[in-house]
């Protein structure tokens, strides 16, 4: 017995006050209902809770495949950060895919490539970044309908919607600055123009349910604060209507009353101290001929083009959107399609995995039916949804897309890890949080210069493969010079067979031609060079 006590008085009092911990959580565990694993295992049944919480970084970083993660697996990521830190983004012994899978890709290159002469703007623009290519739109939007200030982008690829309030103050202001070094556009989201949103970049001003920034107290649109708003920023060169978004089409939301802060409050038009909501549907009109009428109605105010953003699913509206135009030679600028894969709008898994078409066929359907009514050489066609990598864009350009817009590509570029905490205001690289500690790590300059850097690369890579296809300019890009492969006997089915529609010809008179163009945005960068 004297043994035993003498045990006992040479262990080490730390270690007692560990056996009475563990004994409390233990008895904790056994006496607790809510856990059935912590019950039947005591103790012991935290480490499954434990490991389930890192689960999602041991599949990223040791796990997954190079190949095998969504949204974007680890080899997109890695080309998209190599591209925007300027380090090698190649790989070598060829491709790790499976061409034969169905669905694959299948891009299909001239005999003999596009020859960029000498006296084309690549050769007479004697520029200090060889890798600066400008590829401006092939259409000028806003120019059928007669608008005060049509606007031609000078940039095919540019930002989609994401709102300040959803992103940090810090990177909106990096992509804006970025923005402006390349000379794209940058899309507000429909979280109100900001202040770092005029960092010198073209805007295009996203307007939802809410109307934020141009909202009276309740709620409801006003004209004379759009008009006001417009006439202060000269940098918006376009108004978007959002009708819903690929993530979460047909759903509001609502913005907590601890999210609103002084800043967003004066930004938005918004209260302190109480939720806002944002309901599904516009109060502003009621059918398709009221949206049409309110779209009108804006652009005769402001001078400027105005379009709409939408999710697809029935189409019946769009054949009655159709219709309308076709009746009264009225109605948007522009059409954004969102595909339903898009993904910087939190969202119910419901709506994120189910609700709306996917781009490829959203996009067909919406497209074959206005140019069924001959109206696709009226209107803009901008695609969104995980286009930001060259093989996406071209086919999207090849399917008639005018210009695509991105949008987590860029929040990949300036950093993002793909956490996928975008919506618990916890998002460790500080870009999609309000969390000042979490957003003081981001440095504007550092982070501009990579979107930047991001951009260059895809517009290059881009265009390289337009002119290994034979052409100068992604609009002239056919439903049949790409490829799909069925998967089956090795057989494969192009575009055209495949959607059924051929895409409508694109005048295109010269790279040249556009950017001699008086309705050219973005800036005159010394040393571009031109696709």
């Amino acid at each position: 017995m004297e043994t035993v006590w003498s045990f006992l008085a040479s262990v080490p009092v730390w270690l007692y006050i560990v056996i009475a911990i563990a004994v409390i959580i233990a008895l904790r565990d056994i006496l607790q209902k809510r856990h059935t694993i912590q019950h039947n295992f005591p103790l012991v049944g935290h480490f499954r809770y434990m490991i389930e919480t890192i689960g999602p970084e041991l599949r990223q970083y040791i796990v997954a495949n190079n190949r095998e993660e969504l949204p974007f697996n680890r080899r997109q990521r890695s080309w998209i950060y190599a591209s925007s830190k300027k380090e090698n983004n190649y790989q070598g012994f060829g491709t790790d895919q499976n061409m034969q899978e169905a669905g694959y890709v299948l891009i299909k290159p001239s005999m003999l490539p596009y020859r960029v002469d000498s006296t084309h703007s690549h050769h007479v623009k004697n520029g200090n970044d060889p890798h600066h290519y400008t590829i401006p739109s092939a259409k000028v939007i806003g120019k059928y309908h007669g608008r005060k200030r049509p606007y031609r982008p000078r940039s095919v690829v540019n930002v989609s919607a994401m709102s300040y309030g959803s992103l940090s103050a810090r990177a909106i202001e990096s992509l804006n600055k970025g923005s402006f070094k390349f000379g794209n556009y940058h899309n507000t989201g429909e979280g109100g123009l900001s202040p770092y949103h005029k960092y010198g970049a073209d805007v295009v001003f996203n307007m939802g349910t809410s109307y934020f920034g141009v909202r009276d107290d309740d709620g409801n649109f006003v004209m004379e604060k759009l008009v006001k708003l417009m006439q202060n920023n000269p940098a918006v060169r376009m108004i978007e209507l959002k009708l819903s978004q690929g993530a979460k089409p047909g759903k509001g939301g609502v913005l907590p009353a601890s999210k609103i802060t002084a800043e967003i409050a004066e930004i938005r038009g918004v209260p302190i101290g109480k939720d806002v909501v944002s309901p599904p549907y516009h109060s502003a009109f009621s059918d398709v001929r009221g949206m049409v009428d309110f779209i009108e109605a804006m652009a005769a105010a402001t001078g400027l083009p105005v379009g709409i953003k939408s999710a697809v699913g029935k189409t019946e509206m769009w054949e009655e959107l159709a219709d309308i135009m076709v009746e009264t030679g009225k109605g948007p600028d522009f059409i954004t399609i969102d595909g339903g894969e898009g993904g910087t709008g939190a969202a119910p898994p419901s709506f994120a995995d189910h609700v709306s078409l996917p781009l490829v066929f959203a996009f067909s359907t919406v497209y074959k039916i206005f140019q069924k009514h001959n109206l696709n050489d009226k209107i803009t066609f901008i695609a969104s949804g995980k286009l930001g990598l060259p093989a996406q864009a071209v086919m999207a350009f090849a399917m008639g897309a005018d210009i695509i817009n991105v949008a987590r590509e860029a929040m990949l570029s300036i950093g993002c890890i793909q956490a996928q905490t975008c919506h618990t205001n916890r998002c460790p690289t500080g870009i999609a949080t309000n969390n000042k500690w979490l957003e003081s790590g981001i440095d504007p300059a550092l982070k501009s210069e990579r979107f930047n850097n991001y951009m260059k690369t895809l517009a290059k890579e881009i265009i390289e493969i337009t002119h290994a296809s034979g052409y100068e300019h992604p609009c002239q890009f056919g439903m049949a010079d790409i490829d799909i492969s069925m998967g089956d006997n090795n057989r494969t089915i192009t575009l055209a067979d495949n959607y059924g529609y051929l895409k409508t010809v694109v005048p295109f008179p010269g790279i040249n031609a556009l950017l001699e163009c008086d309705h050219l945005g973005g800036r005159d960068i010394p040393g571009e060079k031109t696709a």
